[in-house]
């Protein structure tokens, strides 16, 4: 039994007024003169642009106009709008709205995250690019650059691998890696595992439903945002089978770190990439700066900026990621 979220919410972006013109490839502007719930000339709809991209309802947002950013947000798995807001690393300015003064930044709560729906299976990185990749298709966007951010990095280097008809370009802030990281997050999904088996799914219901996401309270699991939002889903988790599901939280935590450096894709695997890439590197025990230093030895056309985290600002990043996309969209 698969069991996936139920939310039945039309799409703002269909619902209001098409984008003109359409984005046709990697370097051509998407012209976007409305913003978030409505546009010029037409009476704003109280609708929340809800998209179902690969089976699940996904909440997104687009603002600015120009060539278009893909946005996978930080946070672990509490990967939502919000965080490119008030994530430590990007305090000071509003870092949309300074990237949106170029691009049009689309931005969205990732599967089983904020507003997203979810589906409990076995997550891997492709489970997150076919969401990607469908909302691109979703707009009618063939190409744009790929932003991630934290562990978004690792989403946006599969996305690079997976799609690169796709991949304008690949602007990496913070990505995560290093043992610690490694550690520390497979010790989630032990304890998930751990509490799930000597309480059952009832219990991890009854956790969810305290509001802390997975990354802040592991005993919830990977889908308590879900729970704690729709009841239907609530009551399909609790009755699916607890060994299957036992299987897939100790098969996706091994499969999603599974290295000391920065996860996503293959070494391989990256050193094909062609799109060039713009790598912002940090320093701390998730974002460790040798994950950083081993994108930018595998990535053929990787741009390293050599500046840490202690001098760096929300406004100095946004400026240097406007000055990387101008170079490659002139």
């Amino acid at each position: 039994m698969t069991l996936s979220s139920s939310a039945n919410l039309s799409s703002g972006l269909s619902l209001t007024c098409p984008p003109s013109p359409v984005f046709l490839g990697a370097g051509v502007v998407l012209n976007l003169t409305w913003r978030l719930f409505g546009c010029p000339g037409k009476p704003r709809r109280n609708t929340m642009p809800i998209a179902s991209l690969d089976g699940i309802e996904t909440y997104y947002e687009v603002h600015g106009r120009g060539s278009a950013i893909l946005l996978f947000a930080p946070g672990g798995f509490d990967a939502t709008i919000d965080k490119w807001r008030v994530a430590s690393a990007w305090t000071g300015i509003n870092a949309l709205e300074a990237l949106a003064s170029e691009h049009a930044l689309i931005v969205y709560d990732r599967r089983e995250c904020g507003q997203s729906g979810g589906r409990v299976e076995r997550l891997g990185w492709n489970s997150y690019t076919r969401q990607a990749k469908a909302l691109l298709d979703h707009l009618k966007i063939e190409g744009a650059w790929i932003m991630g951010g934290c562990m978004g990095c690792s989403v946006a280097l599969a996305f690079g691998v997976h799609y690169p008809e796709s991949t304008r370009g690949l602007l990496l802030h913070w990505p995560v890696g290093g043992y610690r990281w490694k550690a520390n997050s497979q010790e989630r999904f032990v304890r998930h595992y751990q509490f799930v088996k000597q309480n059952g799914l009832k219990a991890v219901v009854e956790r969810a439903r305290g509001g802390k996401s997975f990354w802040t309270d592991p005993e919830a699991g990977p889908w308590a945002g879900v729970i704690a939002r729709e009841s239907t889903f609530a009551d399909r988790f609790i009755g699916q089978n607890v060994e299957r599901y036992l299987g897939i939280i100790a098969t996706t935590g091994r499969s999603l770190f599974d290295r000391d450096t920065a996860p996503g894709a293959e070494p391989e695997e990256l050193a094909g990439i062609r799109a060039p890439s713009l790598i912002i590197p940090g320093d701390d025990p998730s974002h460790a700066t040798s994950g950083a230093h081993y994108l930018r030895e595998l990535l053929p056309q990787a741009d390293f900026w050599n500046l840490m985290p202690p001098e760096q600002s929300t406004r100095k990043v946004c400026d240097r990621i406007l000055e990387f996309c101008r170079k490659y969209d002139a």
